[in-house]
Order: structure tokens, then C-alpha cells, then sequence
């Protein structure tokens, strides 16, 4: 899973970048463009459930899923035209599968706001703009091969499509939920930004991080129009957390705020749900491992993401549910239980099952 930081120069992007990330320092300062190449880092995806499987099968090695985020230097009015670092930057934003747009909720007159006023309305209106306009002139360079071109019938569906994406781009519509799967997997070849689904992080001061503030009910409202995700953050707390090491002070930490848990996880759970991702896990005395898939795939493409060979050859897969194999204390367990499953291809694969796929070469 990848997904990129947006939003409009010094709204808090690198700052929440670096407390997400721990391990990774993007320069984080109080002027425009402080961010010109894109910072990139794995991060650890937090899962309960892994430390449970562990104290079971006693693996030698804990391998969890990982999430790559990727801080995106911000972005400007007339970014689409080369304005600011422009298009370098929307291509950046091409490469990952979700966005979250960082936008500026509170007011520091120390630091300086590149339109020189706290609206982020606005804000979310001028990134959204400038990603649309990116849409617009791929799709309508591609419409205008193709329309010369088109001799098949696939070739007439293609500019159809085309057509239907670009108006409603126009229209200020989202093309998920106005479009077909198949005219979804089509644009897709494009890498059109306004496919990507989005979650607006509001970077609040630590007083609104619970309950947020005038700002941040303008995004709820605007988000629930827009049909899109919100997430109250403060970046200036993140940090502060991300200084301590030692896991029981964090949650000290954490529970002196009133917050529950980290920023990091809640992005995480939040790109997961956007994303529609689940996780399955191999258990050995090896290897205990997450494996990150799309809800619904069938088994036989579960056990691709570990090896294509084991696609190819796949002949079934040994399955336990997660609770059946915690409370059976493990495989042998969970098998005299009953409780161990050989499924075949046709399966669609859990979130929490914990499986060993056979396969023949």
C-alpha cells in the first residue's frame, strides 16, 4: 500500500510525515517548497493480532505488513500549468493508490500561509482544481489520439469512456461511483489522480485534536458532500509522541491528551478502509507473517503476493479463522478441533486467516 501526503505548501505535510514515520526526517520549515523531491519511507503496519499468533506458534522472525507514505512537496494555484514545481509533483501523486490531503486548521500567526489566510475550504478547492485540470489534459490529449484512430468497437467504447470521464471531471463529479468497474480498470491505465480515493487530515492545534474546531466542521460538511473520509490530526502532538521510545510512556502520553492511540495507526486503518484492504497470515515456527490483499481475492491470488509460482501451481489451501486458531492454541489444535478448512479456489480469503497454501510446479 502506498499513499501519498497533498496539500498546499506549509500546512503541516513533512511535520506529520516525520512523526508518522519516526525513522525518516523530511526537512519540516516555515516557508514554501521546503519539500522538493518526494520523502518515501516503510513504515510498520500496527496489528494486534500478530503479537497473539506469536506467543502461539513462537516464530523465530515477525515480519508485519507494510504501508509506504509519501510526502509530496505542496502543491500551488496553477500547479497544473507549471506554476510553483508543478507538474513534477503531479506525477508523484500518479504513483500512489490514495491520497491524504493534509489541510491547515488552526491559526499561527509564527507561520506563514501561502495564500496568506486560513480558508480550508479554499485550500481543498485550489488542490482539487489543480488535480483536475492534470485529469483533464491527459484525458483530452488521449481523446484526441484515439477519435482519429478508432476503427474497432473497443476503440469507439474507449473514447466513450473518455468522453463520460472528462465530463464529469468538468462537472466537479468523482468518477467512483459515476463509472463502471470495467471503464474504472480502463482509466486506470492513466493513472488519473481523480481516481484515487482521499482522506482529508485535518492538522489541528492540540486543544481541537478531540473534538476539532470551526475549521474542521467546514471539512466534515464539505467531505460528506464529496462523499470522502476525515481525520482530525495534530502534527505538533504526533511529534511530541514519536520522541518516545519506550511504549508504555507512549500510551501515557496518549491517554494524557484524551487520544487512544496514534496518529499512525488511525491513517493506517483509515487507508486500509478506503483502500478496501484486509490481512492474512502465514505461522510458523520460521516466519510469522501479514500478507496485505484486496477484500475478495479468491486464494489461488492470495498465494501469489507470496510467490507467483504458488498461484500457478496451486492446488488448495490449509485455513484456520484467526479466533478458531487462538483459541485451539494453534494448528495442531485447531486441526483435532475440526477447525482447520482445505479450501480450493474458489475461496475468498478472510482478514485474519492464518493459511498454508499447497502447490505443484
Amino acid at each position: 500500500m502506498k499513499c501519498g501526503i497533498i496539500g498546499l505548501p506549509n500546512v503541516g505535510k513533512s511535520t506529520l510525515f516525520n512523526a508518522l514515520c519516526e525513522n525518516e526526517q523530511a526537512l519540516a520549515a516555515n516557508y514554501p517548497f521546503a519539500t522538493i523531491d518526494p520523502n518515501s519511507s516503510l513504515v510498520r503496519v500496527p496489528d494486534d493480532r500478530l503479537k497473539k499468533l506469536s506467543n502461539i506458534c513462537k516464530p523465530q522472525k515477525i515480519i508485519p505488513a507494510a504501508f509506504e507514505i509519501v510526502d509530496i512537496a505542496g502543491l500551488v494555484k496553477g500547479a497544473s500549468k507549471g506554476e510553483g514545481l508543478g507538474n513534477a509533483f503531479l506525477s508523484h501523486i500518479r504513483s500512489v493508490n490514495a491520497l491524504f490531503h493534509i489541510v491547515r486548521c488552526f491559526e499561527d500567526s509564527d507561520i506563514q500561509h501561502v495564500e496568506n489566510r486560513i480558508d480550508p475550504v479554499t485550500d481543498i478547492q485550489i488542490i482539487n482544481a489543480e488535480l483536475a485540470l492534470s485529469d483533464l489534459d491527459i484525458l483530452e490529449k488521449n481523446y484526441q489520439k484515439l477519435k482519429k484512430v478508432q476503427k474497432t468497437d473497443d476503440d469507439k467504447r474507449k473514447v466513450q469512456i473518455i468522453e463520460r470521464a472528462i465530463d464529469l471531471i468538468s462537472n466537479e463529479k468523482k468518477l467512483l461511483g459515476n463509472l463502471e468497474n470495467d471503464e474504472i480498470d480502463y482509466l486506470n491505465t492513466y493513472q488519473l489522480i481523480s481516481i484515487k480515493p482521499v482522506v482529508y487530515i485535518c492538522n489541528v492545534d492540540e486543544s481541537s485534536a478531540l473534538s476539532g474546531n470551526e475549521f474542521t466542521k467546514k471539512i466534515e460538511d464539505y467531505a460528506k458532500d464529496n462523499k470522502s473520509e476525515v481525520l482530525l490530526i495534530s502534527a505538533k502532538i504526533e511529534s511530541e509522541i514519536s520522541q518516545i521510545a519506550d511504549e508504555k510512556d507512549k500510551q501515557d502520553f496518549l491517554e494524557s491528551m484524551g487520544l487512544s492511540e496514534t496518529g499512525l495507526k488511525r491513517v493506517i486503518r483509515k487507508g486500509y478502509e478506503i483502500l478496501n484492504y484486509i490481512n492474512y497470515f502465514t505461522a510458523g515456527e520460521k516466519e510469522l507473517r501479514a500478507w496485505t490483499i484486496i477484500k475478495g481475492t479468491m486464494a489461488p491470488s492470495a498465494a501469489g503476493t507470496i510467490h507467483s509460482d504458488m498461484e500457478k501451481g496451486f492446488i488448495r489451501a490449509e485455513t484456520i479463522s484467526f479466533d478458531d486458531y487462538v483459541a485451539n492454541n494453534g494448528e495442531s489444535g485447531a486441526k483435532e478441533k475440526g477447525k482447520l478448512r482445505l479450501e480450493g479456489k474458489e475461496y475468498e480469503v478472510k482478514d485474519g486467516d492464518v493459511m498454508h497454501f499447497l502447490f505443484n510446479v
